[in-house]
């Protein structure tokens, strides 16, 4: 909620500023704020893959995809589009949900994760 929230604040900066803001302005804002988060998401790939055996491992890709995406629909709420993010906060839903639940059909060897 924290991230959707504060992309959308960014996103509002310009207009705030001055109520004639251009798009470039805007586009600007977007631009920083997906690279920025683009960064914190990578940080939580890079914390959660850190192992004790010495063996490569890759976790927190739903994480970092589920950090994005909220500051996506933060920005998109915060231009007005409220119909878009609806749509898009119910697919995110769905998505990990429906992921959540087909994890439970996949064969996992316990060996490999310890």
């Amino acid at each position: 909620m924290l991230v959707s929230l504060g992309a959308a604040l960014f996103v509002v900066i310009p207009t705030a500023i001055d109520a004639t803001a251009h798009a470039d302005a805007i586009s600007r804002s977007i631009q920083g704020v997906a690279t920025g988060v683009g960064f914190l998401g990578a940080g939580e790939i890079v914390h959660q893959s850190r192992t004790r055996s010495g063996k490569p491992e890759i976790k927190g890709l739903t994480s970092a995809a589920a950090i994005w995406v909220s500051a996506a629909l933060g920005m998109i709420a915060s231009v007005g589009l409220w119909q878009v993010s609806l749509i898009g906060t119910l697919l995110t839903l769905l998505i990990l949900i429906g992921a959540k639940w087909l994890e439970k059909f996949v064969p996992v060897d316990r060996n490999e994760e310890r």
